[in-house]
């Protein structure tokens, strides 16, 4: 056993203490987080290496968690590259010209690859997060080919993300094309952050949920898998997260993650048993108990704590973020009691 219990879970070991960090856990639930982005635009935040270093430690800080996550967006990769994307309040990533045939694919392959200079703001804060966090695991952060593409096809966030499934069946080449310039920046960003000091870093796939098994399987997975091998060679952990991927999870463990993250909606025992028992995971609370009443909420904890025995590893966390309307109390309420089990 290590003295990080994270990295021991994510090992498929048992350490003493259960491991606890939540997704969105630096964010807008903080306090500190409000006064130290003020009047900063989200991206331009992301490029600061002082500030995103802060906003990452805060929470751990904060809460006590086992693990800082890297203040970024699933965009800012793709504004490094040179793509025209902007962060609008209430909406999210806005592209201004969105993709939608190969010759708009081909002019974002033009831009060439994603290069060490351009990264240079993401390895200067990592640098900074590891000297903050004094030893607790910093956690690397990208968004999976598929979530890129689909912002990128459909110009924003999307229920059903139909133009990007579109382009997937209509132009399979051009689909092809897109996934693998969304693999080579997702990979770049990733490798970078693990050089300059990240233990461990997660895939975030935010909208593959909209996709059939098959389709997953043919079209995206080749993809996601040349970002996990990307990090995996560099000695590190993987995690591969979804939402809505109740029925991807293998799919999502045969891309090559060594954890799969479960959301909410699918329980903990049953997620592992569709995973064979051999995989470990991270989750799977659900947000909106955040809000109920401590009896409810300790309740919930406690069982997704017992379900979660079936794994050989348990990371504890959320099945998606934290609402920003969160008490930052409760998230360290329910920290101390994962410690304490």
């Amino acid at each position: 056993m290590s003295n990080k219990p994270l990295l021991d879970a994510y090992s498929g070991r048992r350490p003493q203490r259960l491991p606890v960090w939540f997704m969105r856990q630096a964010g807008r639930s903080l306090p500190e987080y409000r006064e130290a982005r003020a009047g900063t635009a989200m991206i331009e935040a992301c490029l600061d290496p002082d500030l995103a270093a802060e906003i990452t430690v805060q929470p751990v800080r904060r809460h006590q968690v086992d693990a800082a996550i890297f203040f970024s967006d699933i965009v800012v990769p793709l504004a490094l590259a040179g793509v025209p994307v902007t962060i609008e309040a209430g909406i999210g990533p806005v592209f201004t010209t969105p993709v939608r045939d190969a010759s708009d694919v081909a002019r974002l392959a033009e831009a060439g690859p994603l290069t060490e200079a351009a990264l240079a703001p993401i390895t200067e804060a990592v640098r900074r997060t590891v000297t903050l966090l004094d030893g607790t695991p910093l956690i690397g952060f990208a968004g999976a080919p598929f979530t890129l593409a689909a912002y990128m096809v459909e110009g924003r966030a999307s229920r059903d993300h139909l133009a990007a499934r579109r382009l997937m069946h209509t132009d399979p080449a051009a689909w092809s094309a897109l996934m693998d310039y969304a693999a080579d920046v997702s990979a770049a960003f990733l490798v970078a952050q693990i050089r300059a000091g990240a233990e461990a870093v997660q895939l975030f796939d935010s909208w593959v949920g909209s996709l059939r098994e098959a389709d997953y399987r043919a079209n995206v997975l080749p993809a996601s898998a040349r970002v996990l091998a990307a990090a995996k060679a560099e000695g590190v952990p993987t995690v591969h997260f979804g939402t809505g991927t109740g029925e991807l999870l293998p799919a999502l463990r045969d891309a090559g993650a060594d954890v799969v993250g479960v959301d909410y909606r699918v329980p903990l025992d049953q997620a592992v048993a569709r995973l064979g028992g051999a995989t470990p995971v991270q989750g799977n609370l659900d947000p909106a108990l955040l809000a109920a009443p401590w009896p409810v909420l300790e309740a919930h904890v406690r069982d997704v704590v017992e379900k979660g025995r079936a794994a050989p590893g348990h990371v504890v966390n959320l099945g998606h973020g934290v609402p920003p309307d969160t008490d930052p109390d409760v998230l360290s309420k329910v920290v101390r009691l994962v410690h304490s089990l």
